[in-house]
């Protein structure tokens, strides 16, 4: 009888590792590039429920690179939880990339770990934050359900400073599980 729960719980647990391995997350949104210094630095990434750090896909290139210590106001948020300070230059390439043009972006996440493993089945959060200019930040958030099938969940938006019109930076997040 040992043997029969043991062989069905290792079943289960295979099972939400190839439902999440199947599970994919989109974030889109439009970008609008602000004219200017201290702006249009922006970083997404993923976290589990208990606030631990689990992945980044994308950081501005200019913030990642060690421009954080020049401007510590420069996407503060994603720079503490990501152990930016810690990281090599190479992985420090993996993820960030030059600061783009005026478009609408998409970005995906294949469901693993910054180490490349596979996340298990659960409840994760999205973070997309950004320097609209010097202190002046936005921080989306939404909440994910990895393995739970298709869902379109609703995203959360805080401002602190005073965004006024640069708040065109980052628009119409949106983000979708597959």
């Amino acid at each position: 009888m040992k043997k029969i729960f043991i062989g069905l719980l290792l079943t289960v647990l295979a099972l939400q590792v190839v439902v999440a391995q199947q599970s994919k997350v989109e974030i889109s949104f439009d970008f609008t590039r602000l004219f200017g210094r201290a702006s249009n630095q922006f970083a997404i990434w993923i976290e589990d429920t208990n606030g631990q750090y689990v992945k980044t896909l994308y950081a501005t290139r200019w913030t990642a690179s060690g421009g954080w210590r020049r401007r510590p106001t420069s996407i503060p948020i994603w720079v503490n939880r990501s152990s930016l300070s810690e990281l090599t230059r190479a992985q420090v390439d993996t993820i960030s990339g030059p600061t783009p043009r005026s478009s609408p972006l998409v970005f995906t996440w294949d469901g693993t770990d910054r180490n490349g493993v596979i996340v298990p089945s659960g409840e994760y959060v999205i973070y997309l934050e950004g320097t609209l200019r010097w202190e002046n930040q936005v921080l989306f958030s939404a909440p994910i359900h990895l393995g739970h099938g298709y869902s379109n969940p609703q995203v959360k938006v805080e401002f602190t400073g005073d965004a006024g019109r640069d708040r065109v930076m980052i628009e119409n997040v949106r983000v979708i599980v597959r």
